[in-house]
């Protein structure tokens, strides 16, 4: 019990000491840097290239969506993440050892081309994600959670990141068990994760692209435009167009529905004018009675 205490007061600390070595010392794979960057990048071509004409730069809810940035991807773990999921694989890895496992890799990969290493990952975690993200419209309780990120009104990168601290909670723990299973190391998860960061920046940005023949393959801003329609095509309650960076789980399955292309669709959901506008109270919503 003392090694959990410690581990999990530790947490604290060794994360505060990463997040200000991550500040203070950029290198190349410095996440801090590459999710600035990236946001720069693409913030620069809405500015340059928007689908929305008439969409101010600074649109609704900018500066809200840019904490959530900084709250979901650093304070989040600061505050207690990062020390409960250390001691959540712990715990994990304690039981695995005692019934006589050392680990969960079922396929040993690392003797493949990095390449090849790198695309299997980025395919299997763009699946599981996907389907995580059709449990969170088709389960009610997970439906009020995903709500904040839905609420969004104008469209634009940052968007990306308005979603509910238990999302996070949600997709790392249905994730763990099927990633760890091919047994892939930070450095490649460092990689797919912002090749993950970088298309997710660009399907919510305010971008007249669909990426011609590709769209079948990759998510797009156009398609995705629809999952975050206000009024579903018909036939569709639960949503459409689910893919976070691929769009051909969407193509395969039949979730696919693009009817026509308008930049002005209206955003949000049945009821959404009900909705919190500020952060403290769309963190509580999910968890009051009735709502």
């Amino acid at each position: 019990m003392d090694t959990y205490l410690d581990l999990f007061l530790n947490s604290f600390s060794d994360y505060a000491n990463y997040l200000w070595s991550e500040i203070t010392t950029p290198a190349w794979n410095n996440y801090f840097y590459w999710l600035i960057g990236l946001s720069v990048l693409v913030f620069c071509l809405e500015i340059w290239l928007p689908w929305r004409k008439n969409q101010k730069i600074l649109r609704k809810d900018f500066w809200l969506d840019l904490f959530y940035l900084f709250f979901n991807f650093f304070l989040f773990s600061l505050v207690g993440y990062n020390a409960i999921s250390n001691i959540g694989v712990q715990l994990f890895n304690d039981l695995l050892q005692s019934i006589g496992l050392e680990n969960m890799v079922a396929f040993e990969l690392q003797t493949w081309p990095a390449w090849s290493q790198l695309l299997i990952m980025f395919v299997v975690a763009d699946f599981v994600q996907w389907n995580i993200h059709r449990l969170l419209h088709r389960v009610p309780w997970l439906w009020q959670f995903h709500k904040v990120h839905h609420s969004v009104k104008e469209m634009g990168f940052a968007a990306q990141f308005r979603f509910h601290f238990m999302e996070t909670i949600i997709y790392k723990t249905l994730q763990y068990l099927p990633l760890a299973m091919i047994g892939f190391g930070i450095q490649q998860f460092f990689v797919v994760h912002m090749i993950g960061v970088f298309i997710g920046h660009l399907n919510h940005a305010n971008l007249n692209w669909d990426y011609g023949p590709f769209k079948y393959i990759l998510n797009n801003p156009k398609m995705h435009l629809w999952h975050h329609a206000r009024k579903l095509p018909n036939g569709r309650k639960y949503g459409v167009n689910y893919g976070l960076s691929l769009s051909v789980w969407d193509y395969l399955f039949g979730t696919a529905v693009v009817p026509y292309h308008d930049p002005e669709l209206e955003l949000g959901f049945p009821g959404d004018e009900n909705f919190p506008e500020d952060l403290a109270n769309q963190m509580i919503y999910p968890f009051k009675k009735g709502e």
